[in-house]
């Protein structure tokens, strides 16, 4: 390696430590803000987040400790998962025989109040309790979790390009759909797809359902293939530097009828409205509302059964939804999906998805592959 280019690496690693120690610094003043003296965090996600590093450890401890009032941050892990000779925070490696919570116990304070990330294993939770059991112990993951919400404009970047990505992978996908395959076969369609156009692969399996099918929300694909006047549901996305795009097209084979073409417009008005309505200072319920009143108001309420929406980012699904329970308020950072549907059970489902970025006056929307409807003709 010559010296220019170690110099630039040693750069980039600086640059990435720095934003790392900034994020870790959010959450610790947030923990001083609500009152949080010490916070265990042990979503690898999470801790992605704040290191840079995915690993999932199974069944095996790893844990980052936030210490509020010594302003610490400190990873506790299975020696499995080495961190290098120049490691961003501290580390205290575990083995598998060790008792690994009792030595986690020695950075934890004897009282005061800590949070615990919502998927921490039981198993590790029940045995601190037994050895702190004067601590106050309380659900912290919102303090991360509402940090994670507000994207960076370099996030923003990332998930503006994988959602690019899967609008040119969609269009390609819709010609797959009336060559016979089975919905399994068209997912494995969508990932050569996907690699080609320079992906990192799925954010999460995708869902390609044909007719009555389309009817289930969360359909897992089957040996179904097409026949003509399928309804077909394209739901997928793409990972582009470990940041997540979602999208959900709605298409027809071969011909569409006049009930399939009025609930289609219906669902894409909702789409439409709910996204004109997204704008800082809005209630994520607010935007619910703006999908589902106008889909009760054209008689189909009952079979919109799902919410608005979902927060995502490195995750496909993160904190955060467009319901009617959520009454937090639009910031701008903020990436969720617009994701109206109806369902007619043993008939034929429409679902028409795109993901949204919140801006200081309003939304950028990151998907711009045609909502029009599509007939695809018949082999």
């Amino acid at each position: 390696m010559d010296i220019k280019t170690k110099t630039e690496r040693q750069t980039k690693e600086m640059v990435k430590e720095t934003v790392f120690k900034e994020r870790a610094q959010k959450v610790l003043t947030s923990m001083k803000e609500n009152g949080m003296d010490q916070l265990i965090v042990s979503d690898p996600a999470s801790i992605n987040y704040l290191m840079g590093r995915l690993m999932n450890p199974g069944e095996r401890l790893m844990v980052l400790v936030f210490d509020a009032a010594a302003g610490k941050t400190e990873l506790v892990i299975s020696k499995l998962y080495p961190q290098g000779d120049n490691p961003i925070w501290p580390v205290t490696y575990v083995d598998d025989v060790d008792d690994c919570v009792a030595i986690l116990s020695e950075k934890i304070a004897e009282t005061g109040v800590i949070g615990i990330d919502k998927n921490w294993a039981a198993k590790f939770l029940l045995r601190l309790m037994e050895l702190r059991p004067n601590l106050t112990y309380k659900n912290g993951s919102y303090i991360i979790d509402k940090i994670r919400q507000i994207k960076t404009n370099e996030e923003q970047e990332f998930m503006i390009e994988a959602s690019r990505l899967n609008d040119l992978a969609v269009e390609r996908l819709i010609k797959e759909v009336n060559k016979g395959y089975t919905e399994k076969e068209l997912a494995d369609k969508l990932l050569d797809i996907y690699h080609d156009l320079g992906s990192e692969g799925f954010s999460f399996y995708p869902i390609c359902c044909y007719g009555a099918n389309a009817a289930d929300p969360h359909h897992s694909n089957d040996d179904s293939t097409g026949k003509s006047g399928d309804s077909v549901i394209l739901d997928i996305g793409c990972l582009w530097n470990g940041y997540c795009s979602d999208m959900t097209r709605t298409v027809f084979l071969g011909n569409v009828s006049e009930e399939q073409k009025k609930v289609y417009n219906i669902v894409k008005t909702a789409n439409e409205r709910a996204i004109a309505a997204v704008k800082p200072g809005v209630r994520f319920c607010d935007v619910d509302a703006a999908a589902r009143d106008y889909i009760t108001e054209q008689g189909y309420g009952p079979y919109f059964v799902h919410r608005t929406g979902h927060n995502i980012g490195q995750e496909v699904h993160e904190a955060g939804d467009v319901s009617s329970a959520n009454t937090d308020i639009l910031k701008p950072g903020m990436t969720f999906s617009i994701e109206p549907g109806i369902y007619l059970t043993g008939n034929f489902g429409v679902r028409v998805e795109d993901l949204v970025l919140v801006t200081e006056d309003g939304c950028k929307v990151l998907n711009h592959f045609t909502k029009d409807i599509i007939v695809v003709p018949e082999k």
